[in-house]
């Protein structure tokens, strides 16, 4: 049986308004699972970058950025998906990306970056 404060545990989450930007974050297990609905962009980036530095501080072995949810995204926001690339790789290869719509993968296709982001799909 899991007692109510090992439930909590092992399953938590929050949502993080940031003007366009809403922030799902949320941990299962070993899996933490950060989901972005709305606009990537210069005005929201610094939000989520704090979200995602909070949540690399943790002892989650995997971490999932969902972009699907994701409307429109600005170079503000694909120069963050590559530091946050960056700092995974530095730290046993915790961060996973799922693609977001067809706008979204349009600004990374433009760019050779969408060749080495670690897409799951």
């Amino acid at each position: 049986m899991i007692d109510a404060s090992e439930q909590h545990e092992q399953l938590s989450a929050q949502l993080i308004e940031l003007g366009q930007l809403t922030i799902g974050s949320r941990r299962a297990g070993d899996v933490h699972t950060v989901d972005l609905f709305g606009e990537l962009d210069l005005a929201t980036a610094a939000g989520l970058q704090r979200e995602l530095e909070r949540v690399e501080g943790t002892d989650a072995r995997s971490i999932i950025l969902d972009l699907a949810g994701l409307t429109f995204m600005d170079s503000a926001g694909v120069r963050l998906l590559v530091s946050a690339h960056a700092r995974s790789r530095a730290d046993a290869h915790r961060l996973t990306m799922l693609r977001g719509c067809a706008a979204v993968q349009r600004v990374l296709d433009l760019t050779p970056v969408a060749d080495f982001l670690p897409f799951a799909d």
